[in-house]
C-alpha cells in the first residue's frame, strides 16, 4: 500500500471502483456477446450501477476525508451519487430500445455512460481543484462522444462539435479562475483556501477569480449568458443522452459549484451572491421566454432546463442553510420529472419517425393512454402544480429566497413559473386534443415502462409525502462546509 494511505482511503472509493470494474467488464462483454443478444448489456450496466449504489449506501453516516484531504466521504457526496447513479440507470434503460432502432452497437455507449457517472462522483466528493477538474473532464469528454454517438446523423455530429468547442473554451476560463485563486492562497485544497481567504483580503484579484470560476461553471449549468450550446446539443444528441445531460450533468455541476463556493470561498459570499443574483434573473427569464416558441420538444425541454437552472441558483443567492438544502431537494425532484418526460419522448422514436417534434405527440392519449397520463404528470410537476413534487420543490426553494430577503427574486420566479405553464400545457393539448399525424403507435417496452413508472411514482409520492426526502437531504447537507442546518419543518 502506498505510504501514508490507509484501507479507509480505498474504501472511500468503493462506488467509483465498482464503476471502473463495470466499465472494464462491459468492454470485454461487448466483444464476446453476439450482436443479436447485446440487449443483455443494458441490464449488466444497470446491475453495475446498483452495486455502486449499494457501496454508496454503506457510506451513509460517515464524515471524513480520504487520500490526504482530496476526497470527502460525507452525506453531501452520497446524496449526489444516488442522483447520478439513478439518472444513469434511467438513461441506459431508455437507450436499450432506442439504440436498436438506430442500429448501433450498445456496448461502448454503456461504457461511456458509466465513465461520465464516474466523473460526476468525483465532482461531488472532490475537495481540491485538481480532483474536481479531473472529475469534470472525465464527465465532459464522455459526453462529447455520447452527444455525437449517432455518426450518420448530422444533427448528432453538430451537437458534438458545438459541445466540444464551447466546452473547451469554458474549461479554459474555469482553469484561469482556479489559477488566480491558487496564486492568492498558495493551495488547491478548498478548506485550506477558505481559511486563507478569510484571514486576508483578496481584493480585485479574488473577485476576478470568483468571476472566472463562476463563468466556467455557468457553462456546465447552461446558465445565461453561457447557455447557447444547450438547445442545439439537446436536440442533436440521442434522446437518452439528452436526458442524462439535463439531469446528471446539471446535478454534478451544481454539486461541484456548491463545493467550490461554500467549501472554498465562503468569505467571498457577498461577491458571488451579487453575481449569481444577476445570472439567476437572466437565466429564468431567457429560459422560460425562449421556450414559448419551440416546436421541437427536446429544444423546449432544453430551454425549460435553462429556466430551472435559474431557479436553482436562487439557493446559492440566498446563501443560507435552507437555500442549500432546497437546491438539493429540487435537484432530486427534478430528476424524477425530467427523466420521466424524456422517457416518453424516447418512446416516440420508431422506424421513419424521429419523434422529437410536438406534432409527434399528437393523439398519444388514444394510442398509449398510460404514457400520455404520465407525461401529463411530468408537465404539471415541471410547471409547479400541486400536488406534484415540482410544487413542493418550488415552494421550498422560493421560500428560501424569501427568508433570505430576496422577495423580488422569488416574485420573478413565480411569474416565470406561470409563463412556463403555457409551453408545458401545449404538450398536453397535443397529446389529448390533436389527432395523430404519423402512422403506427409508439412502442411500449418494459425498460421504458420501468423508467416512466418510477418517474410517476416519485413525482406524485414526493408531492404528497415529502418528509422522507426532506429529512434525508437535511442529514446529507449537514457536512457541507461545516454548515449546521436547523431541523426542517413542513408547513
Amino acid at each position: 500500500m502506498p505510504a501514508g494511505l490507509t484501507p479507509a482511503d480505498f474504501g472511500a472509493l468503493a462506488p467509483e471502483l465498482w464503476l471502473t470494474g463495470g466499465m472494464l467488464l462491459l468492454v470485454v462483454l461487448d466483444l464476446l456477446v453476439p450482436r443479436a443478444r447485446q440487449g443483455v448489456l443494458a441490464w449488466v450496466a444497470v446491475a453495475v450501477l446498483a452495486v455502486s449504489a449499494a457501496a454508496a449506501w454503506q457510506q451513509i453516516g460517515f464524515g471524513y476525508t480520504a487520500f490526504k484531504g482530496l476526497i470527502a466521504v460525507d452525506g453531501f457526496a452520497v446524496f449526489f451519487k444516488f442522483v447520478f447513479l439513478g439518472s444513469a440507470a434511467a438513461s441506459i434503460l431508455m437507450a436499450k430500445r432506442y439504440l436498436e432502432v438506430e442500429r448501433v452497437r450498445p456496448g461502448e455507449f454503456y461504457v461511456l455512460v458509466l465513465c461520465a457517472t464516474l466523473g460526476m462522483n468525483f465532482m461531488a466528493s472532490g475537495l481540491e481543484f485538481i480532483t474536481l477538474f479531473i472529475g469534470l473532464e472525465t464527465m465532459a469528454v464522455a459526453f462529447y462522444v455520447l452527444a455525437g454517438f449517432l455518426k450518420p446523423d448530422r444533427r448528432s455530429n453538430e451537437a458534438a462539435i458545438k459541445y466540444f468547442v464551447l466546452g473547451t473554451f469554458s474549461l479554459g476560463i474555469l482553469l484561469y479562475g482556479m489559477s488566480v485563486l491558487y496564486g492568492l492562497t498558495g493551495t488547491t485544497k478548498l478548506r485550506e483556501m477558505a481559511v486563507v481567504l478569510a484571514s486576508q483580503p483578496g481584493g480585485l484579484a479574488a473577485i476576478l477569480g470568483v468571476i472566472l470560476v463562476g463563468a466556467g461553471m455557468a457553462f456546465k449549468l447552461a446558465a445565461v449568458p453561457f447557455h447557447m450550446w444547450a438547445p442545439d446539443v439537446y436536440e442533436g444528441a440521442p434522446t437518452p443522452i439528452t436526458a442524462f445531460l439535463s439531469v446528471g450533468s446539471k446535478a454534478a455541476s451544481f454539486a461541484m459549484f456548491m463545493r467550490l463556493l461554500i467549501e472554498g470561498m465562503p468569505s467571498l459570499a457577498p461577491a458571488w451572491q451579487d453575481l449569481l443574483y444577476a445570472v439567476s434573473v437572466m437565466t429564468m427569464v431567457v429560459g422560460n421566454v425562449a421556450a414559448l416558441t419551440q416546436g421541437n420538444i427536446k429544444r423546449m425541454l432544453a430551454y425549460s432546463s435553462i429556466g430551472h437552472a435559474g431557479y436553482l441558483l436562487m439557493g446559492l443567492v440566498a446563501g443560507t442553510p435552507r437555500g442549500y438544502t432546497a437546491m438539493m431537494i429540487y435537484l432530486a425532484i427534478y430528476a424524477f420529472m425530467q427523466l420521466g418526460a424524456f422517457a416518453v419522448v424516447a418512446m416516440l422514436r420508431r422506424e421513419e419517425v424521429i419523434g422529437d417534434e410536438l406534432k409527434d405527440l399528437s393523439g398519444l392519449f388514444h394510442a398509449r393512454p398510460a404514457a400520455a397520463l404520465a407525461m401529463l404528470v411530468f408537465m404539471l410537476s415541471l410547471g409547479g402544480i400541486p400536488p406534484t413534487a415540482g410544487f413542493m420543490g418550488k415552494l421550498w426553494l422560493f421560500g428560501a429566497a424569501i427568508d433570505a430577503g430576496y422577495v423580488w427574486l422569488a416574485v420573478l420566479a413565480v411569474l416565470m413559473s406561470a409563463v412556463s405553464l403555457y409551453y408545458y400545457l401545449r404538450v398536453v393539448v397535443f397529446m389529448f386534443m390533436r389527432e395523430a399525424v404519423e402512422p403506427g403507435a409508439p412502442t411500449w417496452t418494459p425498460a421504458l415502462a420501468l423508467v416512466i413508472g418510477v418517474g410517476v411514482v416519485g413525482t406524485l409520492l414526493i408531492g404528497m409525502y415529502p418528509a422522507p426526502l426532506f429529512e434525508f437531504v437535511e442529514r446529507s447537507a449537514l457536512s457541507l462546509g461545516g454548515v449546521s442546518l436547523p431541523a426542517l419543518t413542513l408547513r
